[in-house]
């Protein structure tokens, strides 16, 4: 089996860029796309740190057909991913899909080959990702199973489906008010809770690739193979990050051996698992605002049950 082409994603994060390159080393990819933004106005930081990441990525010690698509001005995340892959997809047929912050088990690569040759003509199979959601529950009996979900740290996919991806989702008005929209899932929490995002997406109101994207798979039908293990961990998580923020730096879900890479007999969502990952990981359509709502009152209300005891015992 020859491994895919590789297209990797950088930006100013440097040491997070450093560990996952170390990845791709070892992997010695026959052919690599790196993709790059360019610093922020506004962020007097930015311009060493992307030249820092760029170096880290210049550093290809083995044979292997290197393509750069560097920009020298901030495209935003959004559009410098988009035309990044249009870049990709304009040269080759399939690519697994690698950002500075996503650090891959070495099965990742593996089970992403391997699918991307299996389904390569199957049209219900649009994307290949690497995360798993699941917290230790397999579903099925084999390697991998089918979701709605195309989780995007670490993946793969195909020219004929990334060819459908629409930016400004286009399709959105007319589609939102259809039965099919509706019909495309059995909670309505989670029709409610997309249909808000997707508003967002088509008011240009959210800087990403990835909500178009998940739309434009959606619309169009198409299941993501899911492997039964997680395969990809975050390890961007912190102050500095875009989307996923926290106050400390923290990793995601830990990566594990994949095993016998088995495949399931039915091409098939696997509905029950897709729940699963609306309520834990998506949780289960309340939005961030009511999070943020309910830790305030339950910090409220620990303070005040402190205050409490200690007028009590003093």
């Amino acid at each position: 089996m020859n491994q895919a082409p590789i297209a990797y994603i950088v930006f100013n994060r440097p040491r997070q860029t450093a560990r996952t390159f170390a990845t791709l080393r070892a992997q010695r990819p026959a052919e690599l796309f790196i993709i790059a933004d360019g610093p922020r106005r506004g962020h007097p930081t930015d311009a060493e740190r992307c030249a820092e990441a760029r170096a880290i990525v210049e550093q290809v010690d083995w044979p292997c057909a290197i393509h750069r698509n560097y920009s020298e001005i901030n495209l935003g995340c959004k559009k410098r991913v988009s035309s990044g892959l249009d870049w990709v997809f304009g040269q080759v047929e399939r690519a697994i899909v690698l950002e500075d912050d996503c650090l891959p088990h070495a099965d990742f690569f593996t089970f992403c080959s391997t699918l991307l040759e299996h389904y390569a003509d199957d049209q219900r199979v649009w994307v290949i990702t690497g995360a798993n959601f699941q917290n230790g529950q397999r579903r099925g009996d084999r390697a991998y199973y089918f979701s709605q979900y195309n989780h995007v740290w670490g993946w793969a996919t195909w020219r004929r489906a990334w060819r459908h991806y629409s930016g400004d989702l286009p399709f959105w008005p007319e589609w939102k008010n259809s039965a099919r929209w509706r019909e495309n899932f059995r909670d309505p929490r989670q029709c409610s809770y997309w249909s808000a995002i997707f508003d967002r997406v088509y008011a240009d109101e959210i800087d990403t690739w990835d909500y178009p994207w998940t739309a434009s798979v959606w619309y169009h039908g198409g299941l993501t193979a899911t492997p039964n293990v997680n395969l990809v961990t975050n390890i961007g998580i912190g102050p500095d990050a875009t989307h996923t923020c926290a106050a400390e730096e923290r990793e995601g879900i830990p990566v594990s051996s994949l095993g016998a890479l088995t495949h399931p007999t039915r091409v098939k969502q696997d509905r029950r698992a897709d729940q699963y990952v609306f309520e834990h990981t998506f949780g289960g359509g309340r939005p961030d605002g009511s999070r943020r709502v309910l830790g305030l009152l339950r910090g409220l209300v620990g303070k005040a049950y402190r205050i409490i005891r200690h007028r009590l015992i003093s």
